[in-house]
């Protein structure tokens, strides 16, 4: 997105069961660190039980 200071950069991952935000970075950069610390709080907010499966979806959009 561009924004005054210049372009910014969003991660987010959804919990589509739940159908909400569960984790949501941003960075003036585009580097895989942003997109882990996203996919980290996610896992931290919903922490998944070693016997439920997980599934992860990547759409890079218009990249």
């Amino acid at each position: 997105m561009s924004t005054w200071q210049g372009w910014l950069y969003v991660a987010f991952v959804i919990d589509v069961f739940a159908r909400r935000i569960v984790g949501w970075q941003v960075s003036s950069t585009m580097h895989t660190d942003f997109v882990l610390d996203a996919l980290e709080q996610a896992l931290h907010t919903r922490q998944p039980q070693r016997d439920r499966s997980l599934i992860h979806h990547s759409d890079r959009g218009s990249q």
